[in-house]
């Protein structure tokens, strides 16, 4: 990777005069899993027995994680800020294929976080744009992410150029069995 792209990944990005993306450090790993724990709870609590995302939670957004996470120079964890405000998270995985695609290149989009109150305005689409950028500037050939089968997202991802790849699931325990089916979304750059 060219220090460039590297200074690019490691520093704040400015996507508009409002939206910024904000590397996550030690300092603000805090704000990452409670505005993560905060805006996965607002949209996917349905998916689980009792309503409780604990499984989640604790596979995927705990300081204990994150911190694994700032380690692994694979990862890049951002905070979603609009004007001061944080509003959402960003997780990549700079190397990571999927099925016949290799992990030198595919990036993985895989977490795309926002709180309820910020969906629908914009944000979601300016976020998949410098996911993109980011895969090109790693010379990428495809971006992937996973999606629920039921529910928004999906058409979201559809319209901004995503093609479903295949069918998978969710694999944590106590997920309600009808709201397992997740889809695999590619986009080609």
């Amino acid at each position: 990777m060219d220090k460039q792209l590297a200074n690019q990944i490691m520093n704040p990005a400015i996507l508009n005069n409002t939206l910024t993306l904000v590397p996550v450090t030690e300092k603000n790993l805090e704000k990452y899993v409670d505005v993560g724990v905060k805006s996965y709870c607002e949209h996917y609590l349905h998916l689980w027995e009792n309503e409780d995302p604990t499984p989640y939670i604790s596979h995927g957004l705990t300081t204990e994680v994150v911190e694994r996470e700032l380690k692994d120079p694979n990862a890049v964890n951002y905070l979603v800020n609009l004007n001061e405000e944080t509003v959402g998270i960003l997780k990549l995985v700079k190397n990571c294929g999927i099925d016949e695609i290799s992990d030198a290149d595919a990036l993985k989009a895989e977490k795309i976080y926002l709180l309820k109150e910020h969906s629908g305005k914009g944000i979601g689409k300016q976020l998949l744009q410098f996911i993109e950028e980011t895969a090109r500037g790693l010379n990428k050939k495809v971006v992937w992410l996973d999606a629920m089968q039921k529910g928004k997202p999906v058409h979201f991802y559809q319209k901004n150029g995503y093609v479903i790849k295949r069918e998978s699931e969710v694999v944590l325990p106590n997920a309600k069995p009808s709201e397992k089916p997740m889809w695999i979304l590619t986009k080609t750059l």
